[in-house]
């Protein structure tokens, strides 16, 4: 491997240039294992940040949710194809209920329909999933089940009641005894109390300490998993090598296309699937109050790396480090993210221009003489990010694909206009569907 001391000052450099007070380089590759710690966990008290520091990974959880699941489905406890109405009698999904529509697989690729950002806080008890499901009553439906694909935080949550009714047990301890103590996984923890024991992150917005520390105990399945870069790499090794159990490698075949997912082009069960120069990679991001994290799985290469921080700028990180982490180790390239053509002329975007909305988010989309321009409008029980306007600038000259970003040191982020099966337009952002609400007036250039 190269000099660590490299990687140590691409790493700070990176955390510095994005305002990251605290972050963790996880590399695992051929046998050899690296962990590059840089800054503090914490910038009210100073606490440095070492290899042993446990962050929260957020939606990376989920990977590990749907890897239990992949367990019951071999030991024949359950089907991809079982519904929710079979496994959970008497649970209602909406208004129409779907219950009996959704199915195990819709849950685990992001396809249920069900509006995927409901966090709901039902307390800090053993019942708070159970709880959480039966409030899912009232749940808005974005789409038909299997119609598309949508980020869906509220079907992970859906699949960790599943595992506490088929395992007679909470997600936490099936979680504990189906692959934290088999898979022997170091500083493993969900709950605040049982973070607090350890070296542990607080989360960082603009430089400040997040409160509340950690996201509601109902979310668990969804993301609500805590640990280091050391438990993370061993994690993602269980993918690595020539002996890997069917029920893993099943986990990765590619069961729905990802449309505009940066390097992301199809999911399997959790696992979001892209290509690095011909190998298949295995990924998942998180983020949670003011922590984000990122894991790849690379088999052909013989290779985990992950980069866990204390701030939102994980993308920033990480565009930096592990593209550099990939080629010192591999001479591998590892993709870019979409970006702006400057040369593009977008057919009639102003065809675009209105109101689209999901719960956790309202999107209006307005044009002028420049072009178009979004506002991003946190809404629901949980805000994702502050209200911002940020000016869409086309991939190409569709009129359909364009890219924003906040300030010019952030990677850029995808904004895709299309028709949903059923006729509606909508705008896959953040890698949701919000449908269109209703259309502005349109403004001539």
């Amino acid at each position: 491997m190269p000099a660590a001391g490299s990687w140590d000052r691409l790493l700070a450099s990176a955390c510095e240039r994005s305002g990251t007070p605290g972050a963790v380089l996880g590399v695992w590759h051929r046998g050899s294992r690296t962990v590059v710690p840089y800054g503090v966990l914490n910038t009210r008290t100073g606490v440095r940040t070492t290899g042993e520091s446990v962050f929260q990974i957020g939606s990376i959880t989920k990977t590990w949710t749907a890897t239990i699941l992949a367990q019951l489905v071999e030991e024949g406890r359950l089907s991809l194809d079982s519904t929710v109405s079979d496994l959970l009698p008497g649970v209602r999904l909406g208004a129409d209920d779907l219950a009996e529509q959704v199915t195990v697989r819709h849950l685990l690729t992001h396809s249920s329909g069900l509006d995927g950002d409901v966090f709901t806080d039902t307390g800090r008890g053993d019942d708070a999933v159970e709880r959480y499901v039966a409030g899912l009553h009232d749940v808005a439906v974005v789409h038909a089940p299997g119609q598309a694909y949508s980020y869906c935080n509220t079907g992970f949550v859906l699949l960790g009641r599943i595992i506490e009714v088929l395992d007679g047990t909470t997600w936490e301890e099936s979680l504990r005894r189906r692959l934290v103590e088999p898979w022997d996984l170091p500083d493993v923890c969900t709950l605040p109390e049982e973070a607090i024991v350890r070296r542990a992150a607080a989360g960082h917005r603009d430089g400040e300490v997040v409160e509340p520390w950690g996201m509601p105990r109902s979310l668990g399945a969804a993301g609500l998993v805590t640990t280091t870069a050391a438990a993370l790499l061993a994690f993602g090794r269980r993918w690595l090598g020539e002996d890997v159990p069917p029920h893993l490698e099943r986990m990765t075949d590619p069961l729905l296309e990802v449309p505009d997912g940066d390097d992301v082009d199809a999911v399997g069960l959790a696992w979001r699937l892209g290509t690095w120069a011909g190998h298949r990679v295995l990924g998942h991001s998180g983020g949670t109050n003011g922590q984000t994290a990122q894991l790849h799985v690379v088999p052909g290469l013989d290779l985990v790396v992950c980069v866990l921080t204390n701030s939102d700028a994980v993308n920033a990180v990480h565009d930096t480090v592990v593209p550099q982490v990939v080629a010192d180790l591999t001479g591998v390239t590892v993709p870019s993210r979409p970006a702006p053509d400057p040369g593009a002329v977008p057919h009639d975007p102003t065809r675009h221009v209105g109101v689209y909305e999901r719960r956790a988010v309202r999107l209006d989309v307005r044009a002028d003489a420049a072009g178009l321009s979004v506002h991003i409008q946190p809404t629901g029980d949980f805000a994702l990010g502050t209200p911002e306007t940020v000016r869409l600038l086309p991939c190409d000259a569709s009129g359909d694909r364009y890219v924003a970003r906040s300030q010019d040191s952030e990677p850029w982020t995808p904004f895709t206009f299309s028709t949903l099966p059923d006729g509606t337009p909508q705008l896959f952002f953040s890698s949701r569907v919000a449908p269109l609400l209703s259309r502005l007036p349109r403004v001539d250039r």
